[in-house]
């Protein structure tokens, strides 16, 4: 906008050029500047790259926002973002749940990957690592050994159970042992007696032979009662013997 100030007077050259953008720019005698960067005032989203290729009054309203992931808008701010958890497949991956926790905002890469057998595993822009090492909450039995084959929460329960007697059970506890006394013909041998303290447990070889003759004298596992036996049979001679 120009203005002569002193019309009625004679003097020259005191005319004011003033921006019509910002009137607090002008010059006298001429054409003001009138240059304006418009990305100065920040108008894009956040996580978006301002540009204004003509810094001028004359264009404004030309200056660009462009987002993380290529999206352009020009004279305003951009919209980069719907929910990027929507996404297929899912940027998680299998067995955790993905997030988004600011689908209006134009941010990019904030979505969060939990893990669905524990939530507080959590990771940003990317699966986490559900790794679990299903063996560590000692599931088997007693004299049993464990085995985690895959320690991922994509193979929760194929972890083994061993006994040592070689049954094997996999996602729970192995049932190792039956009554090994009942085994035919008896562990034990004959003229004893076999019991198995334990049967429930999974400890093996653990059953007690018990001499028929004098039952105080027992063994894990067969005993010799040929010294029990003669002691008595001698025994019973003598007192035969003091009788006549």
């Amino acid at each position: 906008t120009c203005t002569d100030p002193d019309t009625a007077s004679n003097k020259l050259h005191d005319f004011e050029c003033a921006c019509n953008s910002d009137m607090s720019i002008k010059k006298v005698d001429g054409p003001a500047t009138c240059d304006k960067d418009e990305c100065a005032s920040a108008p894009c989203g956040m996580d978006q790259t301002c540009n204004d290729p003509v810094q001028s009054v004359s264009s404004v309203g030309d200056f660009t926002c462009t987002c993380n992931n290529g999206v352009v808008t020009t004279g305003a701010a951009a919209t980069c973002e719907t929910d990027e958890c929507a996404a297929m497949p899912s940027p998680c991956g299998a067995d955790q749940t993905c997030e988004d926790p600011d689908k209006a905002s134009n941010k990019l890469h904030d979505f969060e990957c939990a893990c669905n057998s524990d939530m507080s595993i959590k990771k940003v822009d990317g699966p986490a690592t559900c790794d679990k090492d299903e063996c560590a909450s000692a599931p088997c039995g007693m004299d049993q050994t464990c085995n985690d084959p895959v320690q991922s929460v994509s193979s929760v329960g194929d972890f083994t159970c061993t006994c040592n007697n070689g049954v094997v059970t996999t996602g729970a506890a192995a049932t190792c042992e039956t009554d090994e006394c009942a085994a035919m013909p008896s562990p034990c041998g004959a003229d004893q007696t076999c019991e198995d303290p334990d049967k429930a447990s999974n400890k093996l070889h653990d059953f007690e032979c018990a001499c028929n003759s004098d039952m105080s004298i027992k063994k894990v596992g067969p005993t010799n009662c040929t010294t029990s036996s003669a002691r008595a049979t001698a025994t019973c001679r003598s007192r035969r013997l003091m009788d006549q």
